[in-house]
């Protein structure tokens, strides 16, 4: 997705004429703001995907030269591009069209069809389609990491919990004892330190979800603000 929110659409097709066809078609299309980047040929179009991290759906041609679209599709997954795709073909073939699907390609349109409302709600609704899952996986990662964090916390409470007690024992036993205003100053402050680790041990044993952010370079910290 293009950073003012419109749709990037990644077209391989070597006739000059039809490609033409597919830009003007999108192009009149009201809901959302369609805009086509062209290549003539495999080659050129997987460097482009590779590229360009903004694509949001390829449009290709099966019937292409050098590479075919089963290829190229092929091609992209190799190079672990997750980038939707979507086949033109001059006609339906139900033998094309179940070596498409086992690749994964998110459609299967003839070439017809491209002057009708279905080539520009296909490809809104696999960018939508698209959208939802990548939300769905940021959710179960953060889960996941949520879950792990959970565990981690019980240990660690596991650990310190009785240490962290008895010192809260001892300073109390030393501050009643203690006359000075030095030793009082700084027994106060281990106080109020012991006080503030059992504060956060509290918060994250209360940790519903995940608060995990960038601290520096690639270390992450719990946020318990």
């Amino acid at each position: 997705m293009i950073a003012d929110g419109h749709v990037l659409v990644l077209l391989i097709e070597d006739n000059v004429d039809f490609a033409k066809l597919v830009k003007l078609y999108l192009d009149r299309f009201e809901e959302a703001r369609i805009e086509v980047v062209w290549k003539n040929n495999g080659p050129e179009a997987i460097e482009e995907a590779v590229r360009n991290k903004d694509i949001d759906v390829i449009l290709m041609d099966y019937f292409l030269p050098g590479m075919n679209g089963l290829e190229i599709t092929r091609a992209l997954q190799q190079k672990n591009l997750g980038t939707p795709v979507v086949f033109l073909t001059v006609n339906k073939d139900m033998n094309l069209a179940v070596e498409v699907m086992k690749l994964g390609v998110q459609d299967y349109l003839v070439k017809e069809e491209i002057s009708t409302p279905i080539l520009p709600k296909t490809i809104m609704g696999i960018v939508e389609q698209s959208k939802f899952q990548k939300e769905m996986a940021v959710l179960e990662i953060r889960q996941k990491r949520l879950e792990a964090m959970q565990e981690m916390i019980v240990g660690i409470t596991t650990e310190i919990s009785a240490p962290l007690q008895a010192m809260k024992n001892i300073v109390s036993k030393l501050l009643g004892k203690e006359s000075s205003e030095k030793g009082l100053k700084y027994l106060t402050i281990i106080k109020d330190n012991v006080n503030r680790i059992e504060s956060k041990m509290e918060k994250l044993n209360n940790l519903k979800e995940d608060k995990t952010v960038q601290y520096i370079k690639d270390i992450k910290m719990i946020d318990l603000s």
